[in-house]
């Protein structure tokens, strides 16, 4: 608590002042949480203060709250390329990353917990933003973005979190989650030379070579780079209590076709929402439980004992093999190639149909979907030309993506 009150002064976060009259105030709390290695051992622990943004008013104390994070099959499409090109991959991690962002409207908060005021009625007026502020995501984005265009870096078309610097003999290329950064690029002297810059206007935390990112874990060697969740599924599997589940061969039971009227209701369907949110994002990695997560997801709104069975399943195929993912090849070619197909009303309750496609470039697997489709198909020709049509939508953009870098 002591480090993060420092950090907040010396970013001159705040100053002491009476509120004004007609203002509205809100209020902050301290946020506490111990963080980890990708090996499960213990990093450090982490105090940090928070604005209660959820009391913020609309037109008063924000505007704007929109800013872009990196799409996941980004990460993927840039991982995949790294490994073709033999690119260097840096992780930096930016300290206080919101802290750095301008306000631009008249913000004012209560005191932090444990501190006493020098008189009544005496608030903090707040300079720059603060973790919890709506906007505070916005602003952090546009200084970091600015400051990369002054340096030279171009932002891409197709996913605006990705930074691209391009000469004859180089090509560096940026990509922003929040305040995690990812540097790929065959340049190291470049990727040094940036990585210096940052440090200097924003203090981060070099953390090496990519091995840990957004719960993935990356390793590498000659033959290319796997990309899993293993401590993210152990996780999943402890905290459920399916450690010592028997295993099975298949995600699901392709002989039940489950409906919104399938089994009893479950009294508190709240474990049941937490669980199939992780196992979204478990998908991240794992197209093999793709179709199945987002098939029992619709379910959310009344889950049932039978989609409760369907997800615990999914567990038992998932302690067959925690450390399953996705392998870029170095060998791999630079040839986009698409797979799509359809199941031609295959929602028992709606009759719509679910599109399904895979995208590979080369070897890599780099994206894919399973979703249902926005429409009724009134033939299984129809249904296909819609996969189709989605399939398109996705090679499209990731061939500008492509030319981009």
């Amino acid at each position: 608590m002591k480090t993060e009150l420092e950090a907040l002064n010396l970013n001159h976060t705040w100053t002491l002042t009476s509120l004004p009259p007609n203002k509205h105030v809100i209020g902050c709390r301290w946020v506490y949480k111990i963080k980890y290695h990708a090996d499960g051992s213990l990093d450090r622990y982490k105090a940090r203060l928070v604005a209660k943004g959820y009391t913020q008013m609309e037109g008063l104390d924000y505007i704007a709250t929109f800013s872009p994070v990196a799409k996941l099959t980004t990460v993927r499409l840039l991982l995949a390329l790294a490994a073709i090109f033999n690119w260097h991959l840096k992780q930096l991690d930016v300290n206080n990353a919101f802290l750095h962002g301008e306000l631009d409207e008249e913000v004012y908060m209560t005191l932090p917990p444990g501190i006493s005021p020098a008189f009544p009625n005496q608030v903090c007026k707040l300079q720059k933003s603060l973790y919890g502020l709506k906007q505070a995501n916005r602003q952090w984005f546009a200084k970091l973005s600015s400051f990369l265009l002054h340096h030279g870096y171009q932002q891409s078309e197709s996913d605006h979190s990705l930074f691209l610097k391009i000469s004859e003999f180089s090509t560096t290329a940026l990509l922003v989650y929040v305040d995690d950064i990812v540097l790929a690029g065959n340049n190291l002297e470049e990727i040094e030379t940036i990585t210096c810059l940052l440090d200097h206007a924003f203090k981060i935390k070099n953390l090496g070579n990519l091995r840990y990112f957004l719960g993935l874990e990356v390793a590498r060697n000659n033959t290319g780079i796997h990309l899993s969740q293993r401590k993210y599924t152990l996780d999943i599997l402890t905290d459920c209590s399916m450690l010592a589940s028997r295993p099975v061969a298949t995600p699901m039971d392709y002989t039940a076709r489950l409906s919104t009227f399938s089994g009893t209701l479950l009294p508190d369907p709240s474990s049941y929402r937490r669980l199939l949110g992780r196992l979204i994002y478990l998908t991240t990695t794992r197209p093999d439980i793709s179709y199945v997560v987002h098939h029992l997801s619709q379910f959310m709104s009344a889950p049932t004992s039978a989609h409760s069975q369907a997800t615990f399943r999914i567990l038992r195929y998932l302690k067959q093999a925690p450390g399953f993912g996705l392998f870029f090849s170095a060998q791999s070619s630079l040839q986009l190639k698409a797979f799509s197909d359809s199941d031609w009303a295959g929602c028992l309750d709606t009759r719509r149909s679910i599109t399904g496609f895979s995208v590979y470039i080369g070897d890599s697997l780099i994206s894919w979907r399973s979703k249902k489709q926005p429409t009724v198909s009134r033939s299984s020709s129809e249904a296909e030309y819609r996969a189709l049509a989605s399939t398109t939508c996705e090679l499209q953009w990731l061939t500008y993506m492509m030319n981009d870098c």
